[in-house]
């Protein structure tokens, strides 16, 4: 039985900022919160990807939560082996067929030494090829034990033959590990595609795995796809912890790289995410860039993104939004297309919704998703609907006994 759906929201957004500060200057008073309030802490430190690294910074003295961080830990470091063998397994086989693979995101911050072992999550392994290269990949993947599960507009999902996912709370050694397969780096914000490919793809490719061409173009792979989470409200903490770590990094040729010289466009999209990182980790971006960036950024954006929190952009935010994500839009004519997008969803959404329904732990035998889409917009606007990858996290937590929370 949930508590009071209010009661889960307030104490969402209190331990989800909670567990942001605590992220970025660890070393403040364990809160004096109830046992319910410390299990949505324990599911917003999973929802935000950053059980493993509270585990090590949090000074918090909880016994339960103490116990929960330190098994996260130890799974996502035992589950992070079996990735990287994968991954050696992965570059032999493109070295053997002679085709070139980028490592994506995760992937290349463990290669850089930003992570260690057990300190960052990752949900999959995310790849990029040429168009001409995805055949053999898949072929690859193939013989390697993988069978598509589905196709998504950016990406294609490939999973284990075997295996299932492992339902509970959190990161758990054995759950599979999935592949999406990239030919193309772009996001919808929150209709037009913003595609930084050319910006990913090594200038001297070599056969098997490659490493992003350098940190600039790292860092706008981060922050398009932050920004691309913010537009559809799951940005996750772990995501701005990524940005900040890489950011130490950067000198001021790897900051320009943003401003691509072959690209039709100014990075506008890059503002909401840096000014977010900036709000929790002061100092982390040079005053410079937010400048310019805010000269690019469309006026609404600019000032809404001035004021949003972690709350508000991520799952953390419990209840379900009708028109998320519509302040990114750039003209009234992408308004327009944004309004008919949702009321009237292509075929494509269509298809990828029925994928995700049956492909989701999160979304297994839940009526809303099924409804049609007008009903649901309908009833967004008029009442107040949670979000069911939030709920199903929560119930995990309440799932949990109370001497392992």
């Amino acid at each position: 039985m949930l508590p009071p759906l209010k009661t889960v929201r307030d104490g969402l957004r209190r331990t989800t900022e909670a567990l942001a500060m605590e992220l970025v200057r660890p070393g403040s008073a364990t809160p004096e919160w109830s046992d319910l309030e410390w299990r949505l802490a324990a599911a917003a430190a999973a929802a935000h990807g950053v059980s493993p690294l509270l585990s090590k910074s949090a000074r918090w003295q909880n016994p339960a939560w103490r116990q929960f961080l330190a098994s996260q830990r130890e799974h996502v470091e035992l589950r992070h082996r079996r990735i990287a063998s994968l991954l050696e397994c992965i570059d032999a086989g493109a070295r053997a067929a002679g085709v070139t693979i980028v490592a994506l995101k995760g992937s290349a911050l463990h290669a850089l030494g930003i992570y260690v072992p057990g300190e960052r999550p990752m949900a999959d392994i995310d790849l990029l090829v040429r168009e001409n290269d995805a055949a053999p990949v898949i072929k690859l993947l193939q013989e390697l034990g993988y069978v598509e599960s589905f196709v998504a507009w950016k990406h294609r999902v490939f999973k284990p033959a075997t295996g299932q996912p492992s339902a509970g709370l959190g990161e758990h050694r054995d759950t599979p590990v999935n592949i999406e397969l990239h030919t193309r780096i772009q996001e919808r914000l929150p209709v037009s595609a913003i595609d930084i490919t050319e910006r990913i793809y090594p200038r001297n490719p070599t056969p098997g795995l490659n490493p992003y061409p350098s940190n600039g173009a790292l860092m706008s792979h981060l922050l398009l796809h932050a920004a691309g989470n913010i537009c559809g409200r799951s940005l996750r903490l772990l995501h701005l912890n990524d940005i900040a770590l890489l950011a130490k990094r950067m000198s001021a040729d790897d900051w320009s790289v943003l401003w691509d010289e072959h690209a039709a466009d100014s990075p506008w999209w890059a503002l909401p995410p840096l000014r977010l990182l900036a709000r929790y980790y002061p100092g982390a971006i040079p005053d410079a860039v937010l400048a310019r960036l805010e000269r690019d950024c469309p006026p609404l954006l600019r000032t809404i993104s001035r004021h949003q929190t972690l709350t508000q952009v991520s799952c953390s935010e419990l209840w379900l939004h009708a028109l998320a994500g519509i302040e990114w839009s750039r003209s009234f004519r992408e308004v327009g297309h944004y309004v008919r997008n949702r009321v009237r969803p292509p075929q494509e959404a269509v298809k990828e919704r029925a994928d995700m329904v049956r492909t989701q732990l999160w979304l297994q035998g839940q009526s809303w998703v099924r409804q049609k889409q007008g009903r649901r917009i309908l009833t967004m606007l008029t009442r107040h609907v949670p979000r069911m990858d939030t709920l199903y996290v929560v119930r995990a937590a309440l799932d949990v006994p109370a001497s392992a929370t």
